[in-house]
Protein backbone atom coordinates (compact mmCIF):
# COMPACT_ATOMS: atom_id res chain seq x y z
CA UNK A 1 0.00 0.00 0.00
CA UNK A 2 1.24 3.24 -0.63
CA UNK A 3 0.61 4.94 2.45
CA UNK A 4 4.22 6.01 4.05
CA UNK A 5 3.53 6.54 8.20
CA UNK A 6 0.17 5.72 9.84
CA UNK A 7 -0.19 8.85 11.87
CA UNK A 8 -3.27 10.77 10.73
CA UNK A 9 -2.78 14.69 11.05
CA UNK A 10 -5.25 16.92 9.37
CA UNK A 11 -3.41 19.36 6.47
CA UNK A 12 -4.67 22.45 8.49
CA UNK A 13 -3.15 21.44 11.01
CA UNK A 14 0.32 21.26 9.22
CA UNK A 15 -0.95 24.14 7.17
CA UNK A 16 -0.73 25.98 10.16
CA UNK A 17 2.14 24.62 11.66
CA UNK A 18 4.36 25.50 8.14
CA UNK A 19 2.60 29.01 8.61
CA UNK A 20 4.54 29.39 11.74
CA UNK A 21 7.63 28.42 10.58
CA UNK A 22 7.80 30.66 7.71
CA UNK A 23 6.42 33.81 9.95
CA UNK A 24 9.51 33.20 12.07
CA UNK A 25 11.54 33.79 9.31
CA UNK A 26 9.72 36.02 7.48
CA UNK A 27 7.90 39.25 8.66
CA UNK A 28 6.18 39.79 5.16
CA UNK A 29 4.30 37.09 6.08
CA UNK A 30 0.49 37.87 6.51
CA UNK A 31 -2.63 36.06 7.32
CA UNK A 32 -6.56 37.24 7.22
CA UNK A 33 -8.84 35.58 8.31
CA UNK A 34 -13.25 35.72 8.27
CA UNK A 35 -13.72 34.44 11.96
CA UNK A 36 -12.04 32.00 10.72
CA UNK A 37 -8.89 31.54 13.03
CA UNK A 38 -10.15 28.78 15.04
CA UNK A 39 -11.63 26.46 12.44
CA UNK A 40 -8.28 27.25 10.25
CA UNK A 41 -6.06 25.73 13.41
CA UNK A 42 -4.51 29.24 13.54
CA UNK A 43 -5.09 29.99 17.72
CA UNK A 44 -1.37 29.16 17.92
CA UNK A 45 -0.42 31.30 14.96
CA UNK A 46 -1.92 33.95 16.18
CA UNK A 47 -0.75 33.43 19.90
CA UNK A 48 3.10 33.28 18.46
CA UNK A 49 2.64 36.34 15.95
CA UNK A 50 -0.34 38.45 17.16
CA UNK A 51 0.98 41.44 14.72
CA UNK A 52 1.20 39.48 11.59
CA UNK A 53 -2.79 38.28 11.44
CA UNK A 54 -5.79 40.52 11.14
CA UNK A 55 -8.97 39.33 11.84
CA UNK A 56 -12.00 40.79 9.62
CA UNK A 57 -15.12 38.81 10.92
CA UNK A 58 -17.28 37.24 8.45
CA UNK A 59 -17.13 39.76 6.08
CA UNK A 60 -15.45 37.18 2.98
CA UNK A 61 -15.15 40.18 0.47
CA UNK A 62 -13.54 42.54 2.76
CA UNK A 63 -11.12 39.95 3.93
CA UNK A 64 -9.94 39.41 -0.44
CA UNK A 65 -10.28 43.06 -0.53
CA UNK A 66 -7.28 43.58 2.32
CA UNK A 67 -5.18 40.50 1.40
CA UNK A 68 -4.83 42.42 -2.39
CA UNK A 69 -4.27 45.55 -0.50
CA UNK A 70 -1.57 44.06 1.75
CA UNK A 71 0.02 41.81 -1.39
CA UNK A 72 -0.14 45.30 -3.29
CA UNK A 73 2.21 46.45 -0.69
CA UNK A 74 4.86 43.63 -0.48
CA UNK A 75 3.37 41.47 1.79
CA UNK A 76 3.09 37.68 1.80
CA UNK A 77 -0.44 37.78 2.41
CA UNK A 78 -2.79 34.22 2.93
CA UNK A 79 -6.64 34.79 2.89
CA UNK A 80 -8.35 32.19 5.11
CA UNK A 81 -12.12 31.59 4.66
CA UNK A 82 -14.18 28.56 4.13
CA UNK A 83 -13.62 27.42 0.83
CA UNK A 84 -17.32 27.73 0.22
CA UNK A 85 -17.39 30.99 0.74
CA UNK A 86 -14.24 32.16 -0.49
CA UNK A 87 -15.13 31.00 -4.11
CA UNK A 88 -18.77 32.01 -4.20
CA UNK A 89 -19.86 35.41 -1.93
CA UNK A 90 -16.03 36.61 -2.59
CA UNK A 91 -15.92 35.56 -6.27
CA UNK A 92 -15.79 38.73 -7.68
CA UNK A 93 -13.34 40.45 -5.06
CA UNK A 94 -11.10 37.04 -6.35
CA UNK A 95 -11.77 37.69 -10.31
CA UNK A 96 -10.79 41.54 -9.81
CA UNK A 97 -8.72 42.35 -6.67
CA UNK A 98 -6.48 39.64 -7.18
CA UNK A 99 -6.25 38.40 -10.34
CA UNK A 100 -7.02 40.34 -12.93
CA UNK A 101 -5.13 43.62 -10.76
CA UNK A 102 -2.71 40.51 -10.24
CA UNK A 103 -1.99 40.92 -6.76
CA UNK A 104 0.42 37.46 -5.28
CA UNK A 105 -2.39 36.82 -2.60
CA UNK A 106 -2.70 32.93 -1.56
CA UNK A 107 -6.30 32.32 -0.78
CA UNK A 108 -6.39 29.11 1.74
CA UNK A 109 -9.94 27.57 1.18
CA UNK A 110 -10.58 25.59 4.23
CA UNK A 111 -13.12 23.05 5.30
CA UNK A 112 -13.75 22.40 1.31
CA UNK A 113 -15.75 19.81 -1.11
CA UNK A 114 -18.08 18.56 1.78
CA UNK A 115 -16.09 18.54 4.57
CA UNK A 116 -18.84 20.01 6.59
CA UNK A 117 -20.52 17.15 6.04
CA UNK A 118 -24.34 17.26 7.40
CA UNK A 119 -24.08 21.01 7.05
CA UNK A 120 -25.43 20.72 3.95
CA UNK A 121 -25.14 22.01 0.72
CA UNK A 122 -24.76 25.87 1.54
CA UNK A 123 -21.17 24.61 2.76
CA UNK A 124 -20.15 22.39 0.50
CA UNK A 125 -17.47 23.60 -2.11
CA UNK A 126 -18.57 21.93 -5.17
CA UNK A 127 -17.75 24.67 -7.99
CA UNK A 128 -14.48 26.38 -6.72
CA UNK A 129 -12.19 24.44 -9.10
CA UNK A 130 -15.01 25.24 -12.23
CA UNK A 131 -15.07 29.17 -11.40
CA UNK A 132 -11.15 29.62 -10.63
CA UNK A 133 -10.72 27.14 -13.50
CA UNK A 134 -11.99 29.91 -15.64
CA UNK A 135 -10.36 32.66 -14.17
CA UNK A 136 -7.16 34.26 -15.78
CA UNK A 137 -3.94 34.08 -13.56
CA UNK A 138 -4.46 31.84 -10.37
CA UNK A 139 -3.11 28.39 -9.98
CA UNK A 140 -5.21 26.08 -8.14
CA UNK A 141 -4.02 23.50 -5.67
CA UNK A 142 -5.76 20.57 -3.91
CA UNK A 143 -2.83 18.26 -1.57
CA UNK A 144 -3.76 15.10 -0.82
CA UNK A 145 -1.61 14.69 1.97
CA UNK A 146 0.56 16.09 4.61
CA UNK A 147 3.87 15.85 2.63
CA UNK A 148 1.99 17.80 -0.27
CA UNK A 149 0.48 20.01 1.95
CA UNK A 150 4.17 21.53 3.49
CA UNK A 151 5.20 21.72 0.35
CA UNK A 152 2.80 23.32 -1.39
CA UNK A 153 2.52 26.51 1.23
CA UNK A 154 6.17 26.80 0.78
CA UNK A 155 6.04 27.09 -2.46
CA UNK A 156 2.85 29.48 -2.70
CA UNK A 157 4.67 31.68 -0.15
CA UNK A 158 7.82 32.72 -3.12
CA UNK A 159 5.39 32.94 -5.74
CA UNK A 160 4.88 36.42 -7.66
CA UNK A 161 0.83 35.56 -8.97
CA UNK A 162 -2.22 34.48 -7.13
CA UNK A 163 -2.71 30.79 -5.65
CA UNK A 164 -5.61 29.30 -4.35
CA UNK A 165 -4.92 26.56 -1.95
CA UNK A 166 -7.97 23.61 -0.63
CA UNK A 167 -7.95 21.70 2.48
CA UNK A 168 -10.41 19.80 3.86
CA UNK A 169 -10.74 18.57 7.66
CA UNK A 170 -9.93 15.29 8.34
CA UNK A 171 -6.90 13.22 9.23
CA UNK A 172 -4.43 12.64 6.10
CA UNK A 173 -1.78 10.21 5.90
CA UNK A 174 1.43 10.59 4.44
CA UNK A 175 1.34 8.59 1.38
CA UNK A 176 3.81 7.10 -1.40
CA UNK A 177 7.19 9.10 -2.26
CA UNK A 178 9.06 6.26 -3.60
CA UNK A 179 7.97 7.47 -7.28
CA UNK A 180 8.13 10.76 -6.97
CA UNK A 181 9.93 12.42 -3.55
CA UNK A 182 9.56 15.37 -5.07
CA UNK A 183 6.75 18.32 -4.81
CA UNK A 184 6.43 20.95 -7.38
CA UNK A 185 3.68 23.01 -7.98
CA UNK A 186 2.07 22.28 -11.63
CA UNK A 187 3.37 18.88 -11.93
CA UNK A 188 1.80 15.87 -10.76
CA UNK A 189 2.52 12.93 -8.36
CA UNK A 190 2.63 9.27 -9.05
CA UNK A 191 1.69 7.79 -5.87
CA UNK A 192 1.65 4.41 -7.50
CA UNK A 193 2.69 2.19 -10.51
CA UNK A 194 0.50 0.22 -12.38
CA UNK A 195 -0.25 -0.80 -16.36
CA UNK A 196 -4.16 -2.16 -15.77
CA UNK A 197 -5.74 1.36 -15.65
CA UNK A 198 -4.70 5.08 -14.21
CA UNK A 199 -6.99 7.15 -10.94
CA UNK A 200 -6.55 10.54 -11.39
CA UNK A 201 -7.42 12.39 -8.43
CA UNK A 202 -7.17 15.14 -6.48
CA UNK A 203 -7.03 16.75 -2.83
CA UNK A 204 -8.58 13.93 -0.01
CA UNK A 205 -10.11 11.83 -3.09
CA UNK A 206 -6.19 10.60 -3.47
CA UNK A 207 -6.29 7.91 -0.87
CA UNK A 208 -9.28 5.97 -1.71
CA UNK A 209 -7.93 5.98 -4.88
CA UNK A 210 -4.79 4.12 -3.05
CA UNK A 211 -7.83 2.03 -1.50
CA UNK A 212 -8.78 0.82 -4.60
CA UNK A 213 -6.07 0.25 -6.14
CA UNK A 214 -5.15 -2.43 -3.02
CA UNK A 215 -8.29 -4.16 -3.74
CA UNK A 216 -8.00 -4.31 -7.54
CA UNK A 217 -4.32 -5.98 -6.66
CA UNK A 218 -5.09 -8.68 -3.82
CA UNK A 219 -8.81 -9.53 -5.45
CA UNK A 220 -8.71 -9.19 -9.19
CA UNK A 221 -5.41 -8.71 -9.99
CA UNK A 222 -5.47 -5.38 -11.72
CA UNK A 223 -2.53 -3.05 -11.16
CA UNK A 224 -3.79 0.38 -11.20
CA UNK A 225 -1.39 3.02 -11.36
CA UNK A 226 -2.17 5.82 -8.54
CA UNK A 227 -1.25 9.50 -9.36
CA UNK A 228 -1.89 12.77 -7.45
CA UNK A 229 -3.15 15.79 -9.83
CA UNK A 230 -2.68 18.17 -6.40
CA UNK A 231 -2.82 20.82 -8.99
CA UNK A 232 -6.07 21.25 -11.15
CA UNK A 233 -4.74 24.54 -12.90
CA UNK A 234 -2.39 24.28 -14.69
CA UNK A 235 -2.62 20.61 -15.34
CA UNK A 236 0.37 18.62 -15.73
CA UNK A 237 -0.18 17.81 -19.21
CA UNK A 238 2.87 15.84 -20.20
CA UNK A 239 2.04 13.49 -17.02
CA UNK A 240 -1.46 13.10 -18.37
CA UNK A 241 -0.70 12.02 -21.70
CA UNK A 242 2.16 9.68 -20.55
CA UNK A 243 -0.41 7.45 -18.68
CA UNK A 244 -2.72 7.69 -21.01
CA UNK A 245 -0.31 6.23 -23.45
CA UNK A 246 -0.31 2.98 -23.42
CA UNK A 247 -4.37 2.96 -24.40
CA UNK A 248 -5.73 1.63 -21.01
CA UNK A 249 -9.19 2.98 -18.71
CA UNK A 250 -8.31 6.01 -16.86
CA UNK A 251 -10.83 7.09 -13.50
CA UNK A 252 -10.48 10.57 -12.25
CA UNK A 253 -11.54 11.45 -8.47
CA UNK A 254 -12.55 14.35 -7.08
CA UNK A 255 -14.76 15.67 -4.10
CA UNK A 256 -16.03 18.11 -6.55
CA UNK A 257 -18.76 18.20 -8.96
CA UNK A 258 -18.37 16.06 -12.13
CA UNK A 259 -18.84 19.55 -14.23
CA UNK A 260 -15.28 22.29 -14.56
CA UNK A 261 -13.35 20.10 -12.70
CA UNK A 262 -10.27 17.98 -12.60
CA UNK A 263 -12.36 15.33 -14.64
CA UNK A 264 -13.47 17.82 -17.65
CA UNK A 265 -10.41 19.00 -17.53
CA UNK A 266 -8.35 15.72 -17.89
CA UNK A 267 -10.61 14.56 -20.18
CA UNK A 268 -10.22 17.97 -22.55
CA UNK A 269 -6.81 17.19 -22.74
CA UNK A 270 -6.96 14.11 -23.91
CA UNK A 271 -9.45 14.23 -26.48
CA UNK A 272 -8.26 17.04 -27.82
CA UNK A 273 -4.62 15.32 -28.06
CA UNK A 274 -6.30 12.09 -30.31
CA UNK A 275 -6.70 9.64 -26.89
CA UNK A 276 -9.95 7.89 -26.93
CA UNK A 277 -9.34 5.44 -23.35
CA UNK A 278 -11.78 4.47 -21.88
CA UNK A 279 -12.70 7.15 -19.42
CA UNK A 280 -15.04 8.13 -16.19
CA UNK A 281 -15.47 10.86 -13.91
CA UNK A 282 -15.96 10.41 -10.48
CA UNK A 283 -17.16 12.87 -8.08
CA UNK A 284 -20.69 14.78 -6.86
CA UNK A 285 -23.30 14.78 -9.60
CA UNK A 286 -25.44 17.49 -10.66
CA UNK A 287 -28.59 16.92 -8.35
CA UNK A 288 -29.10 18.24 -4.59
CA UNK A 289 -25.98 16.48 -2.87
CA UNK A 290 -27.00 13.86 -0.14
CA UNK A 291 -26.61 15.19 3.92
CA UNK A 292 -24.29 13.10 6.12
CA UNK A 293 -20.79 12.92 6.96
CA UNK A 294 -18.10 13.74 4.32
CA UNK A 295 -17.32 9.58 4.76
CA UNK A 296 -20.83 8.94 4.30
CA UNK A 297 -21.34 11.71 1.30
CA UNK A 298 -17.95 9.90 -0.09
CA UNK A 299 -19.41 6.53 -0.16
CA UNK A 300 -23.02 6.96 -1.38
CA UNK A 301 -21.24 8.58 -4.50
CA UNK A 302 -18.82 6.05 -5.00
CA UNK A 303 -15.62 8.15 -3.87
CA UNK A 304 -14.37 5.24 -1.77
CA UNK A 305 -12.25 2.86 -1.81
CA UNK A 306 -15.00 -0.03 -2.62
CA UNK A 307 -16.89 2.41 -4.83
CA UNK A 308 -13.82 3.06 -7.30
CA UNK A 309 -12.62 -0.49 -7.24
CA UNK A 310 -16.13 -1.54 -8.73
CA UNK A 311 -15.96 1.18 -11.50
CA UNK A 312 -12.74 0.18 -12.15
CA UNK A 313 -13.93 -3.01 -13.00
CA UNK A 314 -16.63 -2.01 -15.15
CA UNK A 315 -14.47 -0.12 -17.24
CA UNK A 316 -12.19 -2.79 -17.35
CA UNK A 317 -14.53 -4.96 -19.17
CA UNK A 318 -13.51 -5.64 -22.67
CA UNK A 319 -17.59 -5.34 -24.17
CA UNK A 320 -17.53 -2.41 -22.11
CA UNK A 321 -16.77 1.00 -24.41
CA UNK A 322 -17.64 3.82 -22.67
CA UNK A 323 -17.06 4.66 -18.93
Amino acid sequence: MGIANSKYVPNLIVFSETMQALAELDKDIMVVTSDSRGSGKLVPFGEQYPDQIVEVGIAEQNLVGMAAGLASMGKKAFAVSPACFLTARALEHVKNDVTYSDNPVKLIGISAGVSYGALGSTHHSLHDFAVLRAIHNITVVAPCDNFETTEAIKQAAEMDSPVYLRFGKKGMPTLNREFDPEFKIGKGRTIRQGENLTFIATGEAVLPCEEAADILEEKHGLKARVISMHTVKPLDKELILQAASNGQPIITAEEHSIHGGLGEAVASLLFQNGFRNKFKIVGLPDEYTVTGSQVEIFKHYGISGEGLMKTALHLCEPSNTVG
